[in-house]
């Protein structure tokens, strides 16, 4: 969860990144409505059962909507937003790289049952990431979406992360049949928790400075 972008005033790329964000929300809603539907309803015994087909019920949609995200790192590089380069191309590609090279090429991770709640992460993530972003291109100050956005990273960001290194170990076979790409695999499920850190320390920054700045701000006109 990168800062807020801040964007120029050119009116024709404005409009293209409301009508982005807006996208992305909407696709995120669709996904996080479907999700909740087939865990929580579809007609499987066990919701051990549901959560292990959760893929074949949205896998495809996700990486659709996934991969869609590229097209931040293309904002960033174009000067339309001013979102650190470096945390939006790794927060894009380790998703594209969960979607394509693990989810769709192993059957071991589509049945993962963590896979479920990585999904439901992602979609409440980007559902508030993304009304957060259009909001504010379109000068609507939220204070529930602001504090949404700074405050749910604390439960949505173990939970997600946490669910994405599963299922990445999910996919790494036995012991002994290693070849190269599945060394790197348990590279990947390895350090993606100091990731986690990095970006969980970031994002506590980033809410002390957005809604601890009012709390100073406060104390010193007292």
């Amino acid at each position: 969860m990168a800062s807020a972008p801040k964007t120029r005033p050119a009116s024709s790329p404005k409009a293209y990144l409301i009508a982005y964000n807006v996208f992305s929300t909407l696709s995120w809603f669709y996904l996080l409505i479907v999700t909740l539907r087939h865990v929580l309803f579809s007609p499987s015994p066990s919701l051990h059962a549901r959560a292990v087909t959760t893929y074949a019920a949205v896998g495809r949609v996700v990486a659709f909507v996934q991969t869609t995200a590229v097209l931040e790192v293309v904002h960033v590089l174009l000067g339309w937003v001013r979102s650190p380069l470096a945390t939006t191309a790794m927060q894009v590609s380790s998703r594209i790289i969960l979607v394509w090279a693990i989810a769709e090429q192993f059957k071991s991770a589509q049945v993962f049952p963590l896979y479920a709640t990585m999904i439901l992460s992602w979609s409440v993530t980007e559902v508030i990431r993304y009304a957060f972003y259009a909001c504010s291109l379109l000068s609507i100050e939220s204070k529930l979406l602001t504090y949404l956005r700074y405050t749910t990273f604390y439960v949505l960001y173990p939970t997600g992360a946490g669910s994405e290194a599963f299922v990445i170990f999910a996919s790494v076979p036995s012991w002994g049949t290693w070849s190269l790409w599945a060394f790197i695999r348990f590279a990947m499920f390895v350090i993606w928790w100091p990731g986690l850190y990095v970006m969980y320390t970031y994002m506590m920054a980033q809410r002390r400075k957005v809604l601890g700045g009012a709390k100073v701000k406060a104390k010193k006109t007292q």
